[in-house]
């Protein structure tokens, strides 16, 4: 994690001449001389010297170092490393690192709800600070520190990764939903042009049916008519063929 912060660091400072304004209390600026055998960096001042307990500063300056490490610029054609500080902080420190927290926040218009990429960064730094500080007086809580650091770090990232992932499967289902949509619209399109062409076949047939049955109406009707001719006519053939066998058949007068 370590590394990962310190080349994410680095590219950020390849951008501008200056280091970033960090709330991480850092040692002054050391020059770094470049020569053409190699880049040989200056060593912070008084490391060389000799100190009771220089041991033991230098192990925790190691430690500092790998939990927050150095930041490094070019300004003018020169390569320029800082340090973190090793100076034991104070209350008054601590009082600082809250107001200058604070005002920072304002500044740059963090928000105070949700999610706020700019608060998070200012309070990752303020959290930063706060292990320098506690490293500097017991490096093993320091790297405890350190440890629940990239724990809720990596916790985040993994709520990140789920969900940009849900976003990624929400739009999916929501590109599929609308091509869903766009189906079921060209189907029912299809189903009411097979409606309209059913309703008008069932208004042909009703018009066909109409017809035949007129038409089967006035044959009959015709029929009857020519039925009930047929039978007037026989019953008056009848009736004169009957008024002729009883005049045959009658007596002739005298």
């Amino acid at each position: 994690h370590c590394q990962l912060r310190a080349v994410s660091f680095k590219a950020a400072i390849a951008m501008s001449s200056s280091p970033l304004n960090s709330l991480v209390k850092y040692d002054p600026p050391v020059l770094v001389n470049t020569t053409k055998k190699g880049d040989k960096k200056v060593g912070k001042p008084g490391a060389g010297l000799a100190k009771p307990g220089a041991k033991a500063v230098s192990q925790t300056e190691d430690i500092l170092n790998s939990i927050l490490p150095p930041r490094e610029w070019t300004d003018e054609g020169q390569l320029w490393v800082q340090y973190v500080s090793s100076n034991p902080a104070t209350r008054l420190d601590v009082i600082n690192l809250q107001e200058l927290l604070d005002q920072r926040l304002q500044q740059r218009q963090a928000r105070e709800t949700g999610i706020c990429p700019v608060r998070e960064e200012l309070y990752a730094q303020t959290f930063d600070e706060l292990i320098r500080q506690v490293t500097i007086n017991c490096a093993e809580r320091g790297l405890l520190l350190l440890r629940v650091r990239d724990e809720i770090r990596m916790t985040i990232a993994a709520y990140q990764t789920l969900y940009e992932s849900s976003i990624a499967f929400g739009m999916r289902k929501a590109l599929q939903a609308e091509q869903g949509k766009a189906d079921m619209e060209a189907r029912i399109k299809q189903l009411e042009g097979e409606k309209k062409d059913l309703e008008r076949q069932v208004l042909e047939l009703k018009a066909k049916a109409e017809a035949i049955e007129k038409r089967e109406s006035e044959r009959r009707a015709l029929e009857e008519k020519k039925h009930a001719e047929e039978i007037a006519f026989l019953k008056r053939t009848n009736a004169s063929l009957k008024r002729e066998l009883e005049t045959y058949l009658s007596p002739t007068k005298k």
